[in-house]
């Protein structure tokens, strides 16, 4: 492996030398190390900085911190004036800050030195282009765009460099002891990694232009501050509300698990002191629920080949006691999911600090882990145990019917789109066509079908799934849909080109922000060319969804900057802001009107509405 160049920066006076070079260069690769995974566990013991012409800056914060502990060196790094060079940099919109998991890096220069990366960058200014002259880019990012839900490719690190420059990138120091004295290896490694950066934004940048992706790359861009500061953030969780909550599920879930072994049980063998022995059946296992079902249920013919819950669901219409499994399940799952996210507390700050994943899904959603904040089941009013602390207030917004008004943009279908701009209530306006009433004539059953079918068509429902989630025969489904899509003509259109198209070109119509998708099957798997029709429908809707939703955090950040007012949660089309309670009325309309200025500069045929309200809990 080639050797590198670096210099180890350790005093002030190199320090204030090596920020006045770097901070005219054009772009600089960036990079951090760091004693924990957590920024409330650790510190930034290295940041690396490498610009073309010079030698790779590798910054050994110790030096300037001091000893302590990590909150001691973190608040003396947040104030040393000997750092404040480092942290204007950083700072700074120029040089271009190219990173790799960018948010990672993000958040720990927010909470160790105090700095918010990029933040002179003006999202609401015209000339905001990180891709080509200013702010952040992120070759993770970069990566998950170009490949365009390809299934098969990585975006580590390693594997980027792999891919595009033909470069191994040894990792075995990564997990090295980052807090003593550091070797040779460990300095060299640090350094490769921020050098690495810039000949891999060239690559990317050709590809992103390549697949005319520019656009979509800034909007991921301009996000990945936003989600680091909602991460530092977390969300507040009144424990003891919870562990009510979760003693309430315990308590069913065994009720319901000895009534299944009454119903599911074999037969007792035998006697003891205290009645019949019964022999108890575990729910979990497919081979004794299969013998149990196959004694209960009149058709054993019926049963499937497996357990699983999507299976057993069509039986659970007929049968209550494959109902009650299904419930018991929920109940097992909710409880596990509970008591993992009590522990996900995090003992410093008393609140939750999710993960969240940027370009969680093909479609550009985000998605949550360790622990899932956007997955809180709705059982039990479990939702509410998410309260603001004393002082404080929620503010809870939503996008109304957001994918239905980018599907009326997108099809252009007079119905559809007159709909929404007389502002009827679309489910109402539907049901009357489709059952031939007058709209005062509407039934609340025919309006809730109508409703099922203006959001099913999004996901490309077809009559099977239609007639299975409302109870229908699957002929008086079809009857139904027929029904629909005449009266929506243009809606069908669209819908029928976005499929063929998927099967035909193996790519979907892009979202509102230029989101590329394309998909990999074999054209003679019928199962496999279903299933891309229906994403080739789907995915821009839902794209364009993700792509308003990360525009709204990006204003929301910005507007909120200089307020204490805080977004600690986003799920699909909400987001939940906290802040002080005198002025939640004010803050209300402030993101009220962010997400609808986020909504009107992609979707123009429609109106965008959002729903907002200030409450104590997380509720709508």
């Amino acid at each position: 492996m080639q050797e590198i160049d670096y210099k180890l920066v350790e005093t002030a006076e190199e320090l204030a030398a090596a920020c006045g070079r770097l901070a005219r260069a054009p772009e600089v690769g960036f990079d951090t190390e760091t004693t924990s995974l957590s920024p409330f566990e650790g510190r930034v013991r290295l940041v690396q900085l490498a610009a073309a012409g010079e030698p790779v800056y590798v910054f050994d914060l110790d030096r300037f911190a001091g000893e302590g502990d990590d909150a001691a060196r973190r608040e003396r790094a947040r104030t040393a004036d000997t750092l404040a060079p480092l942290r204007r940099l950083l700072a700074a919109t120029r040089p271009v800050k190219i990173a790799h998991n960018a948010k990672f890096d993000a958040k720990w220069v927010g909470h160790y030195l105090g700095v918010e990366l990029c933040g002179d960058f003006d999202s609401r200014a015209e000339n905001r282009d990180a891709v080509e002259r200013g702010g952040l880019f992120d070759t993770l990012l970069a990566s998950q765009l170009v490949s365009a839900g390809e299934q098969e490719d990585r975006h580590s690190l390693a594997s980027v460099s792999e891919r595009y420059l033909s470069v191994p990138v040894d990792k075995t120091q990564q997990v090295s002891n980052w807090g003593g004295h550091l070797s040779a290896a460990q300095l060299e490694y640090a350094a490769r990694d921020a050098q690495l950066m810039l000949p891999l934004r060239a690559k990317l940048v050709e590809q992103l232009r390549a697949n005319s992706l520019t656009r979509t790359a800034q909007l991921e861009f301009e996000c990945v501050v936003p989600l680091a500061a909602l991460e530092l953030e977390g969300v507040h969780l009144d424990q003891a509300c919870w562990r009510a909550k979760l003693k309430e599920i315990e308590k069913q879930r065994n009720e319901l698990h000895e009534l299944l072994q009454d119903e599911l049980a074999e037969e007792p063998a035998q006697q003891s002191l205290f009645g019949p022995a019964r022999a108890s059946i575990n729910l979990d296992s497919h081979v004794q629920l299969t013998r149990a079902l196959t004694r209960v249920l009149p058709d054993p013919s019926r049963i499937p080949d497996s357990t699983r819950n999507w299976k057993l669901e069509p039986l659970a219409l007929e049968f209550p006691v494959v109902r009650r499994i299904l419930d018991y399940r929920t109940l097992q799952k909710t409880l596990k999911f509970g008591e993992t996210l009590l522990e996900a507390v995090n003992p410093q700050t008393g609140r939750i600090h999710s993960h969240f994943h940027q370009i969680g899904a093909p479609t550009g959603r985000m998605s949550s882990t360790d622990p899932n904040v956007q997955q809180i089941p709705h059982a039990f009013d479990m939702r509410r145990c998410f309260r603001a602390p004393a002082g404080r207030k929620l503010l809870v917004a939503d996008y109304s019917q957001i994918e239905l008004r980018i599907l009326a943009d997108f099809t252009g279908d007079p119905g559809f789109v007159e709909a929404f701009r007389s502002g009827a209530d679309l489910h109402r306006v539907t049901a009357a066509q489709v059952f031939n009433v007058r709209v005062e004539e509407v039934s609340k059953e025919q309006r809730d079908f109508a409703k099922r079918l203006n959001f099913g068509v999004v996901y490309g429902i077809g009559a099977r799934r239609f007639a299975l989630l409302t109870g229908l025969k699957e002929t008086e489904a079809e009857d139904l849909l027929k029904r629909y899509f005449a009266t929506y003509r243009g809606l069908d259109a669209w819908l029928r080109d976005a499929g063929s198209k998927a099967v035909r070109e193996r790519t979907a119509p892009r979202t509102v922000a230029g989101r590329l998708f394309r998909f990999n099957f074999d054209p003679e798997d019928k199962q496999a060319a279903s299933l891309a029709q229906r994403n080739g429908k789907n995915a821009p809707i839902q794209g364009s969804s993700a792509d308003i939703i990360k525009r709204a955090l990006r204003l929301l950040h910005d507007r909120l900057k200089e307020t204490d007012a805080h977004v600690v949660n986003v799920v699909h089309d909400e987001v939940v802001v906290e802040c002080p309670e005198r002025g939640a009325e004010e803050t209300k309309e402030i993101v009220r009107e962010a997400m609808c200025a986020a909504g009107r500069e992609y979707v123009r045929a429609v109106p965008i509405e959002v729903e907002a309200a200030v409450t104590d809990e997380w509720v709508k």
